[in-house]
C-alpha cells in the first residue's frame, strides 16, 4: 500500500532546462583532418563558431552542432590541414602589382611562356609595360634555357617588356630600353651592370653584380596602378594565395615599399573587413643614410602588436641598415660587406630593443651572420639583448654550426625559404655539391631546438606556391628536378608542414591561437585537392586547395565547392595579364602536350647550336649564347 509522499518541495528550485550545444557557423565533415596538434593529431570533422575552432571529432560527435544557420561542407574524404602560413612573403608589394604582371610561375615550356608574352603584347595598351617579375627559372622549362632578347623583340616589337630572372638579371626588349631611358651615356649603377653591344648601346640585358638595385630601380620606372585598382589587385592576389591554402603570411617588407604610403591599401582592406589573409608586417628603411632616423620615428609612431588578428605590426626588417645587407646572387661571388658597418648597425639594434621592438634580418651568408651576432653578443653583455621583442635571421643559406649555436644561445629564430629550388644550380656550380647538400642546414637548426619557419620569398624570386617550397624541404630537389640537399638534411612531410603552420605562428607570437587545429584556435583551415601525406613526391608541387577557410569564412572554393566563396570585383584594368591567364599555371595533363612540343623544339635548338659552333652534345647553360651577341 502506498501513501502520500512525505517529501517536501524546496521553494525556488526547479529542474534545469536541458542545454543544447551552440550551433556551429561552419562544419567540415567526412574529412581526413590532420590537426597538427600532438594531443589530438587526427579527426574526421571540424566545427567553427565565431571564427574559432569549436570542436573536433567524428561526424556523429559533431552532428548536434548543426543548426539552421550552419554551413555544412562535405569534404568527400579529402585531406584537411591547418591553414598555411608563409613566414617570408612580400605580400603587400606583391598585391599592389599583381594584376600588372604576366606570371610564368608553373609554366613548363619556354614556348608556352613566349606565346603568353606574344598574346599579351596584343592586349597591352600604349604606354604600359609587360612585366614578368619572378616566380620562374630556366630550369623549369623543357628547353632548359632562358628567352633571348631577340625573342622578346619578336614577341613584342612595340610594347615594353621587362623579364626579371631571379636576383641575377633582367631582359628588356628594345621598347623597354627606350622607355627606361637607357642610352650609351647611362652610367652603370653601383653593384649593377647595363650590358652593352659592340656599338656601346644597351643591348637589353641588366646584371646584378651583385646588387639587384639595378633590376628593381628599372622596374620602378614602369607605370603603377591608381588607388582603386591597387585595392582590387591586392584582393585578387590574396585570393590567389588562398588558392594554395594560405591563410596567413608574414610580410617581409622590401625595397620600394614605403611606410605608411604603400601600406595604405591593406590597411583600407582590413578596415573594410575585406582581407582574406592574415598579415603580420614589418617596416624596412628605404633610404641609405636615413635608416636610424626612420627607425627612431617609427618607434614613436607605432609599436609591435598594433592592429588586430587580420593586420598587425610585427617589427622591423628585413633590412635595418643597408650596409649590413648581403646579396644572394649566387651567380656572382659572395659580396664583401664594408668594414665597420657594425657601428651603425649596433645603433639601429639599440633603438629597436630599447623600445621593445623585434626584427628580422636578411642574411644569406655565414660571414654576415657571424658579424651580426658579435653585435648582439655585445649588447647581451650589457643586458640589453634580446629584450622583449622576437628576432630572427632570414635565409641563412650558409649558416655554420657555430653560428646556429650562438643564435640558439641568444634566443633567436630562423626563417628559411626555397630560394635554392630556383637558384640552387648556380649555387652548386659556384660552391660545389657538398656545400649545396647542406644549404641551408634546416635539420641542424631543428636539432638545436631553434624555432624555424618556412616561406617562399615570393614574388620576385621564388614562386608564391607553398607546395613548391614544401616539395623542396622534403626532396631537396630544384624545380627542374636536380637533387641538391642530402638525405641527412631532408624533412619528413609532417615536419615540413609544421614549418609552414606552427613555425610561422611562433615568429609572430601567435602560437597560442593559430598554427594548429584545436578548440579555441583560429578557424583557419584548408581542404586539399590531393592528400599531401600519401601522394608521390613529384605530385606535391601540383597540390592546391579546393576550399580555404579563414576565421570561419570560406575565402576560396573550387571543384565541387565552386561559388561558395565570396565574390570579388572584376579584375581591373581589363587588359591585365591576370584577367587572361590567371596567376600560377597549374601542371598536369593540360601541360603534357606543351612539354612534349617544347622537348621537340629543344632538340631543334640543340642542332642550331651545333651548327653555329657550340660543342656537340654539350649541356645547356642557363644563359643562352645569344646573350653574348
Amino acid at each position: 500500500m502506498t501513501g502520500p509522499s512525505t517529501s517536501m518541495p524546496v521553494a525556488g528550485l526547479v529542474p534545469a532546462p536541458r542545454r543544447e550545444p551552440a550551433h556551429a557557423d561552419l562544419l567540415v565533415r567526412n574529412a581526413k583532418v590532420f590537426t597538427g596538434d600532438p594531443h589530438r593529431p587526427h579527426a574526421r570533422a571540424v566545427a567553427v563558431r565565431d571564427g574559432r575552432v569549436a570542436a573536433l571529432g567524428d561526424d556523429h560527435e559533431l552532428a548536434p552542432l548543426v543548426g539552421p544557420g550552419t554551413r555544412v561542407v562535405d569534404a568527400l574524404g579529402r585531406r584537411v590541414i591547418p591553414g598555411l602560413n608563409d613566414s617570408h612573403l612580400h605580400v603587400i608589394r606583391g598585391g599592389l602589382n599583381y594584376v600588372l604582371e604576366l606570371r610564368w610561375d608553373g609554366v613548363r615550356s619556354l614556348r608556352q611562356a613566349l606565346a603568353m608574352l606574344r598574346e599579351q603584347a596584343g592586349r597591352t595598351p600604349k604606354g604600359q609595360w609587360i612585366r614578368v617579375v619572378g616566380g620562374w627559372t630556366a630550369e623549369q622549362f623543357a628547353e632548359r634555357r632562358m628567352p633571348t632578347v631577340a625573342e622578346l623583340n619578336a614577341a613584342a616589337p612595340d610594347t615594353p617588356v621587362f623579364v626579371l630572372h631571379l636576383y641575377q638579371s633582367a631582359l628588356m626588349n628594345r621598347a623597354a630600353v627606350h622607355a627606361a631611358g637607357f642610352t650609351r651615356d647611362t652610367p652603370d649603377p653601383r653593384g649593377g651592370q647595363i650590358v652593352r653591344g659592340r656599338d656601346g648601346e644597351p643591348n637589353g640585358v641588366l646584371l646584378a653584380a651583385p646588387s639587384a638595385l639595378v633590376l628593381y630601380s628599372t622596374l620602378a620606372k614602369a607605370p603603377t596602378l591608381d588607388p582603386a585598382d591597387k585595392r582590387t589587385s591586392t584582393r585578387h592576389f590574396l585570393r590567389e594565395l588562398n588558392r594554395f591554402g594560405l591563410t596567413s603570411a608574414v610580410d617581409a617588407a622590401g625595397g620600394f615599399q614605403n611606410f605608411p604610403d604603400d601600406y595604405a591599401t591593406v590597411a583600407a582592406l582590413a578596415e573594410a573587413g575585406e582581407l582574406s589573409l592574415r598579415i603580420a608586417y614589418h617596416l624596412f628603411p628605404q633610404t641609405a643614410g636615413q635608416e636610424l632616423a626612420d627607425l627612431k620615428r617609427w618607434t614613436e609612431m607605432v609599436k609591435p602588436g598594433d592592429g588586430d588578428a587580420w593586420l598587425r605590426l610585427n617589427g622591423a626588417g628585413e633590412n635595418l641598415t643597408w650596409a649590413a645587407a648581403d646579396f644572394e646572387n649566387f651567380s656572382e661571388p659572395r659580396p664583401e660587406l664594408a668594414a665597420g658597418y657594425e657601428t651603425e648597425f649596433e645603433q639601429a639594434v639599440r633603438i629597436l630593443v630599447e623600445n621593445g621592438w623585434g626584427f628580422r634580418l636578411h642574411a644569406t651568408y655565414d660571414e654576415t651572420i657571424r658579424r651580426d651576432l658579435t653585435v648582439f653578443e655585445k649588447l647581451a653583455a650589457e643586458g640589453l639583448f634580446p629584450g622583449s621583442g622576437r628576432w630572427l635571421f632570414d635565409h641563412a643559406e650558409t649558416v655554420s654550426a657555430g653560428s646556429l649555436d650562438r643564435i640558439a644561445a641568444l634566443g633567436g629564430a630562423v626563417s628559411v625559404q626555397n630560394r635554392m629550388s630556383f637558384q640552387g644550380t648556380a649555387f652548386r656550380d659556384r660552391y660545389g655539391a657538398e656545400a649545396a647538400a647542406h644549404t641551408p642546414p634546416v635539420r641542424a637548426m631543428l636539432d638545436r631546438g631553434l624555432t624555424v619557419a618556412a616561406g617562399t620569398d615570393a614574388t620576385r624570386v621564388s614562386s608564391y606556391n607553398p607546395w613548391v617550397a614544401l616539395h623542396w624541404l622534403i626532396t631537396g630537389r630544384t624545380v627542374g628536378g636536380t637533387p641538391l640537399r642530402g638525405p641527412a638534411n631532408l624533412l619528413t612531410r609532417e615536419s615540413a608542414l609544421g614549418l609552414y603552420t606552427r613555425g610561422g605562428a611562433r615568429l609572430t607570437g601567435e602560437q597560442d591561437v593559430k598554427g594548429i587545429l584545436r578548440e579555441g584556435y583560429f578557424g583557419d583551415l584548408t581542404v586539399l585537392s590531393e592528400d599531401y601525406f600519401t601522394v608521390p613526391d613529384q605530385v606535391i608541387p601540383d597540390i592546391e586547395a579546393v576550399l580555404t577557410v579563414v576565421d570561419g569564412r570560406i575565402v576560396y572554393a573550387s571543384a565541387e565547392y565552386e561559388g561558395l566563396d565570396e565574390a570579388l570585383p572584376p579584375i581591373a584594368p581589363h587588359w591585365s595579364p591576370v584577367a587572361r591567364f590567371g596567376g600560377y599555371q597549374a601542371g598536369g595533363v593540360r601541360q603534357a602536350a606543351l612539354v612534349a612540343e617544347a622537348a621537340t623544339e629543344s632538340a631543334e635548338h640543340q642542332r642550331w647550336r651545333v651548327a653555329r659552333g657550340a660543342t656537340p652534345g654539350a649541356p645547356y647553360t642557363l644563359v643562352d649564347p645569344c646573350f653574348t651577341h
